[in-house]
């Protein structure tokens, strides 16, 4: 067994537990915007090490390209998808969590859900 096997192994194993706890976190958390931070985060992270345990599997110069490229495709969309979800869930009404002190959009919503409804008729 070779050097570059083993640590194409670790780095697919260490990818797979990062995916394993992701799903874990979406199963475990209270709402869907931790929910959704967990999808994008771990999952894109575990995927990015699985990728790259892959090139380094193969070994190629066209590998280490073509999977290089999937990974940057992969954190450039993950977190663009993850913010998409969470403001569609927010603006939907969604509840949050018992544990969440701080809500910063709040008063940005509000102010625009008032402004979009009729004047109060006396």
């Amino acid at each position: 067994m070779t050097l570059s096997s083993i640590v194409a192994q670790a780095l697919i194993g260490l990818g797979g537990a990062l995916i394993l706890l992701a799903g874990i976190g979406v199963l475990r958390f209270p709402d869907v915007l931790t929910r959704a931070n967990a999808a994008t985060k771990a999952t894109g992270l575990g995927l990015a090490v699985v990728l790259a345990g892959a090139a380094v599997e193969i070994g190629t110069t066209r590998a280490y390209v073509t999977l290089g490229a999937a990974i940057l495709v992969q954190f450039a969309t993950a977190p663009v998808s993850g913010h998409i979800i969470g403001r569609a869930a927010y603006r939907a009404g969604t509840q949050l969590w018992v544990g969440t002190h701080i809500d910063d959009l709040a008063d940005h919503y509000r102010s625009r859900s008032d402004a979009n409804q009729p004047p109060a008729q006396d």
